[in-house]
């Protein structure tokens, strides 16, 4: 007499059960292991008499930082300094994603273009970028934004309300009245005697660093959206043709979709290098997250300490990136026939 099987759904459930217990038990350990050697690496240090553990985080500063959303001041805690950090860190790397991502896709559009002279700029673009290290770009362009354009007393007016000078962008900012949490109008920059007043203005170090990022990664962007577009079979490409759509209709409508399945996971792995890489603005003296942490540590003698903190900000700051192109990509992903 055969055993009774159980039915089909509670067999699913119990899979995923388990499923989700593995993964619990695993995170569990992980965490674990992780704390355990933070504990023994505190206690050896404090054995040879060296000042260790996270209080220092609660004690006053004692420094500036120069620039960011987040007010701080040297009163305040270190906890706060690198929160403000770690803002100027999301700070820069939003828009130099936002930009890398819009600028590779056109240039690995470019690459598949008919024309010789376009398919020739774009490729030369991508080989000569992707080839020259990040450190050097940042380098040379915060030289560029600092020793070539003109002084803060003679900017140049790149359109109607943007100035740009040695100390950096000036341009149109929305503002609330005051007791008004909403915007309800655009302060616009003026030229005055010695400098730009006005509006919101970007410093050379933020410039450099948002542009260095942003042209960097979308060279490596280019490469992945041309292998994406280039995924997408003949037959697809000849499939809109015959129902008359333009060029632009054709890879809007038919091939981008479709290649956003080849595009997305790698397109994930450059954002993450993109954020990471943003920890190059130390060499600039923008004040994003290392940098503090520099600071911090030259004030507090906590190296341990400081760089246990760099890491965990870049893998939260990883994982939650990684979390959201997941979900984007489930969404945009082959389904399988039904």
């Amino acid at each position: 007499m055969s055993a009774v099987r159980p039915p089909e759904g509670a067999r699913g459930r119990r899979a995923v059960w388990l499923a989700w217990m593995v993964q619990v038990l695993l995170i569990a350990a992980v965490v674990g292991g992780v704390l355990w050697l933070v504990n023994h690496a505190l206690e050896v240090l404090r054995a040879r008499g060296v000042r260790s553990g996270f209080d220092f985080l609660l004690q006053p500063a004692g420094f500036e930082i120069s620039e960011g959303w987040l007010d701080f001041s040297s009163g305040q805690p270190f906890w706060r300094a690198f929160l403000a950090g770690l803002v100027n860190t999301i700070r820069a790397a939003i828009p130099a994603a936002a930009m890398a991502v819009v600028l590779g896709t056109f240039l690995g559009i470019g690459r598949l273009a008919p024309h010789v002279l376009v398919r020739g700029l774009c490729g030369f673009y991508v080989q000569v970028v992707r080839n020259v290290p990040l450190l050097v770009q940042l380098l040379m362009l915060y030289f560029a934004l600092t020793q070539l354009l003109p002084d803060s007393t003679e900017p140049i007016e790149l359109v109607d309300g943007f100035w740009l000078s040695k100390g950096g962008l000036s341009m149109p900012w929305p503002v609330a009245d005051e007791g008004s949490f909403w915007p309800s109008h655009f302060e616009w920059p003026e030229r005055g005697s010695f400098n730009v007043s006005g509006g919101a203005a970007l410093s050379p170090e933020y410039l450099a660093v948002v542009i260095a990022l942003a042209l960097y990664t979308a060279a490596f962007v280019a490469e992945i959206v041309r292998a994406g577009i280039t995924s997408v079979s003949e037959g697809q490409k000849l499939a809109a043709q015959a129902l008359g759509l333009a060029p632009v209709q054709q890879l809007r409508i038919v091939v981008l979709p479709q290649a956003l399945r080849v595009i997305v996971p790698a397109l994930t792995n450059q954002l993450l290098s993109l954020t990471k890489n943003s920890s190059l603005a130390v060499a600039v003296g923008y004040p994003e997250l290392v940098s503090v942490a520099n600071t911090s540590l030259n004030s507090t003698g906590r190296a341990f300490e400081c760089i246990a903190v760099i890491m965990a900000v870049y893998l939260a700051l990883s994982l939650l990136i990684s979390a959201a192109m997941n979900r984007y990509n489930a969404r945009v992903a082959l389904r399988g026939w039904h």
